[in-house]
């Protein structure tokens, strides 16, 4: 089969012929219609995940066809009994089991899942990690419901506008934070009730102008701003965080007791909530974001550009058949 296989830390992709997948115990083999990149892929390129294995096929998300079915593919392998949080021997197909960059992947029949009919392969492609993560995060950890006011930072990237989709089609107004004035035109055309540029030195003063305050805010920075985000919650609400990309945080502790702040810590999600999810995604007629869309053999410039952050929304490969 074509793939697109990962073999040293630093050097570009090698797209050609690579071992077809043999199904084991369990397993079904999926044929591939179309992948859509993570920042988990750039990282493992960069040798920033622990347990990389080489050669190997990237890829979390993915979708085509199993036995005559259209399917999305669950990233999530092994969560576990426990719903809050996932067993020891959880991973992520893409590393290290190869991955979705490729014509052809064995998975476990019970990681798929309908595809939604109002999705194209591409989209649906755009929907398993970036829909699981942000689904855990707005109803499972927020619990987010009609009339709520919702904050969403980063928006741009896959999981951000997947919890901003979620939450507006719970009934929530949902405000955004992103460092391009053009995203943020994007968002609003969305749905959204407004944003900020991240990057105004002022730009916490300008929400608490505009919005006064979040009953939930949706963070994957950390870093120095999160001590503003903590500040523009309001008394009772809820911070969930799904990622640390801007390194540390520090903040008053009496902000969180005195307002009776609580702060969720995510990750993907368990098995039900993928089916859960999709099935709201099918309910709601929710559409993925894809920002592009490169043929698999091109996949070093869709690297690039995400490794850039010049997206807005998913970076999706065609697979060829």
């Amino acid at each position: 089969m074509k793939a697109l296989v990962y073999t040293s830390s630093g050097e570009a992709l090698q797209y050609g012929d690579y071992p077809d997948p043999t199904p084991g115990d369990g397993e079904v083999l999926v044929q591939l219609r179309a992948a859509a990149l993570n920042h988990r892929d750039v990282w493992i390129t960069q040798g920033l995940y622990p347990g990389i294995r080489t050669p190997s096929i990237l890829g979390s998300d993915g979708a085509g066809v199993s036995e005559g079915n259209e399917v999305v593919i669950n990233p999530g392998i092994d969560w576990g009994d426990n719903p809050a949080y996932p067993s020891r021997g959880y991973k992520v197909i893409g590393m290290p089991d190869d991955g979705t960059f490729a014509q052809y992947i064995a998975v476990q029949r019970n990681q798929l899942a309908p595809k939604p009919d109002h999705l194209s392969w591409e989209q649906a492609a755009a929907l398993p990690l970036g829909g699981l993560t942000a689904y855990r995060a707005i109803f499972t950890k927020a619990k987010v419901s009609a009339g709520q006011r919702v904050l969403v930072t980063g928006i741009g990237g896959g999981v951000a506008l997947m919890a901003a989709q979620f939450a507006l089609a719970a009934g929530a107004e949902v405000w955004g934070t992103s460092s391009s004035a053009e995203k943020l035109q994007k968002a609003k055309k969305m749905g959204f009730a407004g944003g900020v540029n991240y990057k105004d030195a002022d730009w916490y003063t300008q929400l608490s102008a505009h919005a006064v305050d979040f009953d939930v805010i949706v963070d994957s920075a950390g870093g120095d701003a999160f001590a503003h985000l903590v500040k523009l919650c309001r008394p009772g609400g809820c911070i969930v965080v799904y990622g640390g990309g801007k390194g540390l945080s520090s903040f008053k502790p009496q902000h969180l007791f005195w307002r009776q702040i609580s702060i969720h810590g995510t990750s993907m999600g368990a098995d039900q909530e993928f089916q859960d999810m999709v099935d709201f995604v099918a309910q709601h007629r929710i559409t993925p974001v894809v920002d592009s869309v490169y043929a698999l053999s091109d996949g070093n410039n869709a690297f690039q550009r995400m490794d850039r952050g010049l997206q807005f929304g998913k970076i999706v490969f065609s697979i060829p058949q």
